[in-house]
């Protein structure tokens, strides 16, 4: 059929196409266009150009779909809204209400807290005393490596939480050097006892001090120890009670308790400010004092008088004894300027003065004799 001519079934021209046909025709023109086009036809009558439908022109949807466009807030058909009050309008909330969605977003933030608290509770490393949190004294125990005793009844350790499950000792490095302990250990004072004071301050030794001293050292020293914390005492030492495994069997053994039957350190005698872990663990550790005074151990063993020690017992001077003569004698325990620097002192400038004074006399002297021999002269 030529191009723009439009017949119906009975052969005669009916002018304008039906929509059916029109529709029809459409669909097919389109297909034609462009299988002519790639047979060389580029062209097609204005006719037909001009009574087809464009194709942006659509027709409306039906009924049926529109039931299915959900329908515009109201609150977007009264007033104007914001960008942001808009995005949480339209966010589905329902989404997060969600058991599951409840579990996702929950766990992880409990897991988070969890370690959180199993890290500053169990595994926080305290460099001193000052690092210690309060809520520790007297309800945590302390586990570290000893560097360093520096008397008989206290010493520094290196504070290592965890232990080697932590990774102390094997993937973590303790250090021994002193260079490198400096300001990161912690000094504790054995609680209950008190050892034999040695040659500090300016005073002499107490007998066996040195005994005491390296018992200790040989006990603890380089070995891992627990303490049970209790507070600071005035030289900012942490008061504690401290636990060491010895082989064969590694039963946990109490450093202070074994000074004690070994008659190497007295029970604490001060009226204030002593520590025991409580009643019960005093009365133990009096009972084993008075058991090594009985038998003659360590600085009980002069004590015995007479056959087989079945004599009077001769009284000897405790640690407290020994400190509170100390103190009466001009002494101090604190560390200040004693009475007998001062002493030296004065007797250092009494010459001085006396040679000052004797130079004064000597000159007046002088003046005097010049003063008569200056009378004698004159007429």
């Amino acid at each position: 059929m030529p191009w723009g001519l439009w017949a119906s079934p009975t052969g005669k021209d009916e002018g304008t196409p039906s929509p059916s046909s029109s529709t029809k025709y459409s669909s097919t023109t389109s297909t034609t266009s462009v299988n002519h086009s790639n047979h060389g036809i580029h062209s097609m009558p204005s006719t037909l150009l001009s009574n087809s439908p464009r194709p942006t022109e659509r027709a409306p949807p039906p009924a049926a779909d529109m039931a299915d466009i959900p329908p515009i807030p109201p609150q977007l058909k009264k007033r104007a809204i914001s960008w942001n009050d808009s995005l949480w309008t339209l966010i589905d909330w329902q989404h997060y209400q969600e058991p599951r969605s409840i579990v996702l977003y929950t766990l992880p933030t409990i897991g988070a807290f969890a370690l959180f608290g199993i890290w500053r509770s169990f595994l926080r490393r305290f460099r001193g005393t000052a690092y210690i949190s309060p809520g520790f004294f007297r309800r945590r125990t302390l586990l570290g490596k000893v560097t360093s005793v520096g008397d008989g009844d206290n010493f520094h350790f290196f504070h290592t939480p965890g232990g080697r499950l932590a990774g102390w000792g094997w993937l973590r490095r303790v250090p021994m050097v002193r260079k490198e302990l400096k300001d990161r250990t912690i000094p504790i004072r054995i609680a209950g006892i008190d050892a034999p004071e040695g040659a500090h301050f300016g005073r002499p030794a107490q007998p066996y001090s040195s005994e005491a001293l390296q018992w200790l050292r040989n006990y603890i020293l380089g070995k891992r120890v627990r303490a049970r914390i209790y507070r600071k005492d005035q030289y900012d030492r942490v008061v504690a009670t401290v636990f060491v495994r010895k082989p064969p069997f590694f039963l946990r053994k109490d450093v202070g308790l074994e000074m004690l039957k070994l008659g190497l350190a007295t029970t604490y005698e001060a009226r204030t400010g002593a520590e025991f872990g409580g009643p019960k663990m005093e009365q133990v550790y009096k009972d084993a004092e008075a058991a090594a005074r009985r038998k003659g151990k360590g600085m009980w063993a002069n004590t015995l008088t007479g056959f087989f020690g079945l004599g009077r017992r001769r009284e000897i001077e405790s640690p407290r004894q020994y400190k509170d003569r100390m103190r009466a004698a001009g002494n101090t325990i604190l560390g200040k300027k004693t009475a007998a620097p001062k002493a030296t002192t004065a007797a250092k400038k009494a010459p001085a003065v006396k040679r000052e004074t004797a130079a004064a006399a000597k000159k007046e002297k002088t003046k005097a004799t010049a003063a008569d021999s200056t009378v004698a002269k004159m007429p």
